[in-house]
């Protein structure tokens, strides 16, 4: 993609300068290398195309030679440290490692029946394989993402096998042979070539490998010329224009770090020239960025595996998460309102088509998208959906002067498994960790530890939450942050929402009859005070006589199915969006930095402006948690949503002491206790409406202010 800066010159170069600092140490030095790597790729894309369209392999070869493939792009590529990116020895043990991941892949195909035509037991060729396909996926993760992810699994492994059984209470295990372990690692559906690596040899891959052909056609420069011409004539527009096309992008783009600096190098210096401040700039292109990862269609591999987890299908996950994403996206742009009012910003003069204009001379780019969304609302899978809609890319380009050949195909073959190589290994390895927590119960330990230390508080426990994922967004990337948060603590808030809820059936005096058989079992002197409304504490104490063995019947038979599969849903999209906010908040938080890269501003600093600016990262969970924003019918998330917004906008004017004009401690007062009306989960209507009349005269006045204070 070809992008311009606001003076003209191309935005490539700063691109890919801006880039080069987040991405790791690759060989360049080799040019024949580089050709077999992009030849590899091109047919990794094709197999893969092959396997999730017409074959019908067993899963285990597909996920193996999924990992394999990637094994051999990752390897030839990465060197194993910067200072040997020119060795050519180095790049002869390479080549070995890469054979070897082939080699492991092989010998599952011929190796897999001998074992259980054997009952199971490992020769020492089983023992060999096993243990090489792990020590490469460590390797390969250690190179790509660094130590933390490899010391993890070998944590859980040697838990499994090892220390676990020295451990007294609740965590004790009394452990595994090494022989099972590595069986359940490497043979098994439940390992390294598990779930999680089905997922991602299926819709992550298919998905990135859609966006690079998007990116391929042109679409990058659509979405930045529907921004400028969206937003780009009025006052912060600039900065509009970074929320509006980080967002967009979001549905092309699978990386923050790649999200900031493909639309950043256009809007930071923009925004700079329009007058924000430059750490300002660079945090709203980082918190926009962020965002993008939770913007529909696409919402990054996360989804993905949501929908895995929660057999949930991918459709209605994107379906509920339009209304999260307009709330995060407008609380970044009221950030962005204030600042330009605050600081003076003035209008940038660029050459900018009208919108109608834009939209007519891109509008076959639009298609892919209509059929990708076309295609998941009539419930055909989403890998199909994928590739019907690559296939709707470079038909659409047809239609334009830009049009697709045989060259720019292979192009986007080669970059969309390049895009790829290191989450399939990421992936691969992470897999190994899910089945250490699934095999030793530990999540659900971890859960019930988690919820004895909220106290049966919601709130507490979303804290506790948002406290592990930012720790663990320290070491791990934003995908296998949710993977290992949504195995250890979605249960837990699954729990206690539909508790919630039920909680409200019992105090209105509405539960269902066959939910009353539970009680009939356990408590029947309590039937009789069913049928009518009880207190909150009543009802707290007739949940509290449950045994934990009946809970969960017990919400399904008051809730329903549907209800009960959107309480877990919200779970795991809580989980989701604070497993995000790693990327925007100190001391690890690349895509800030890669923000203050392009801004010259100190990184840190801006790290903590992208944090502040983010805020609707957390809002918005406990939004998910407290009211029917994902799981009540249009109409709830049509006010819901509303009052969120105006809410969110008096939360920021507190924050900032700003809204229109300057106001002062007490107005900032005001605005918090206002911001709390609109969104204060259960509260009557009546009373939204009265604080959102008061905001609207809070803004009114603060407008009239500013004028005053101008003249």
């Amino acid at each position: 993609m070809t992008n311009h800066t606001p003076d003209g010159t191309k935005a490539s170069s700063d691109t890919d300068n801006a880039l080069s600092q987040f991405e790791l140490t690759q060989r360049t030095d080799f040019p024949l290398l580089t050709r077999i790597v992009t030849v590899i790729g091109i047919l990794l894309s094709l197999v893969h195309i092959w396997f999730n369209t017409l074959a019908t392999l067993s899963e285990l070869w597909v996920s193996s030679a999924h990992f394999a493939g990637f094994a051999v792009m990752v390897a030839l590529t990465y060197p194993a440290a910067a200072k040997w990116r020119k060795s050519k020895f180095a790049l002869s043990i390479d080549i070995t490692i890469a054979i070897a991941a082939v080699a492991c892949f092989v010998y599952i195909i011929f190796g897999e029946d001998a074992l259980y035509e054997r009952g199971v037991k490992f020769v020492t060729s089983d023992w060999i394989f096993s243990i090489i396909a792990i020590l490469i996926a460590l390797e390969l993760i250690r190179r790509t993402m660094g130590w933390f992810i490899p010391c993890l699994i070998l944590v859980a492994l040697t838990y499994v096998v090892w220390w676990g059984s020295w451990i007294d209470g609740i965590f004790s295990f009394p452990g595994l042979s090494a022989e099972t372990m590595l069986y359940r690692a490497f043979y098994s559906s439940e390992g390294m070539f598990g779930p999680i690596s089905r997922i991602s040899w299926s819709y992550v891959f298919m998905f990135i490998l859609f966006g690079a052909f998007l990116v391929k056609s042109g679409a990058g420069d659509y979405i930045i010329n529907i921004s400028r011409a969206a937003a780009g004539k009025i006052i912060g527009g600039p900065g509009f224009v970074a929320v509006l096309g980080s967002g967009l992008m979001g549905s092309v783009s699978g990386s923050s770090v790649a999200n900031t600096v493909s639309t950043g190098v256009i809007t930071i210096p923009l925004m700079k020239k329009a007058g924000f401040p430059p750490r300002f700039a660079a945090g709203v292109e980082a918190a926009a960025s962020t965002g993008g990862q939770l913007m529909p269609p696409v919402m990054g591999a996360g989804a993905f595996i949501m929908a895995s987890y929660t057999q949930i299908p991918y459709v209605e996950i994107i379906a509920v998460s339009f209304a999260p994403a307009l709330i995060y996206f407008l609380s970044v742009a009221f950030f962005v309102r204030i600042e330009a009012k605050r600081s003076g910003v003035h209008h940038v003069e660029t050459e900018t088509q009208s919108m109608l204009s834009v939209l007519v001379s891109g509008w076959h780019y639009l298609i892919p998208l209509a059929v990708l969304v076309t295609l998941l609302v009539m419930d055909f899978t989403p890998t199909y959906a994928a590739g019907i809609s690559i296939i709707s890319v470079v038909v659409a380009s047809w239609l334009s002067p830009n049009r697709m050949g045989v060259a720019d195909i292979f192009d986007a073959l080669a970059q969309g498994a390049r895009n790829m190589a290191t989450t399939a290994v990421l992936l691969t390895g992470i897999g190994l960790v899910v089945n250490v927590i699934s095999t030793t119960g530990i999540g659900n330990t971890f859960s019930l530890m988690i919820n004895d230390w909220a106290n049966g508080s919601l709130f507490m426990m979303l804290v506790l939450v948002a406290v592990a994922s930012l720790i663990l967004g320290m070491g791990l990337p934003v995908t296998a942050s949710y993977i290992v948060l949504g195995t250890l603590s979605a249960p837990a808030i699954y729990g206690l929402i539909a508790e919630q809820q039920l909680l409200e059936l019992l105090t209105t005096g509405q539960l269902p009859e066959e939910a009353k058989t539970i009680f009939m079992l356990i408590a029947p002197e309590q039937l009789a005070a069913l049928g009518a409304p009880m207190s909150f504490e009543s009802a707290i104490a007739l949940v509290g006589i449950v045994p934990d063995d009946f809970k969960a019947t017990l919400l399904e038979q008051s809730l329903g199915p549907v209800t009960v599969g959107l309480a877990l849903l919200s779970a795991h999209l809580i989980i989701f969006w604070l497993s995000q906010d790693s990327n925007v908040t100190p001391p690890v938080c690349l895509t800030a930095f890669a923000a203050a890269t392009i801004a010259k501003t100190p990184p840190m600093a801006t790290g903590f402006t992208a944090w502040k600016i983010a805020k609707g990262l957390y809002i918005v969970p406990l939004l998910m948690a407290y009211t029917p924003l994902v799981s009540g019918d249009f109409q709830q998330v049509v006010v819901v949503t509303g009052f969120s917004i105006l809410g969110t906008w008096s939360l920021i004017a507190c924050l900032e002491g700003y809204l229109e004009g300057p106001i002062n401690i007490v107005l900032r007062a005001v605005a918090a206790g206002l911001a709390a009306i609109m969104m204060w989960p259960g509260l009557d209507i009546t009373f939204r409406v009265v604080g959102a009349a008061f905001f609207i005269a809070l803004l009114l006045y603060s407008r009239k202010q500013a004028a005053v204070v101008t003249a």
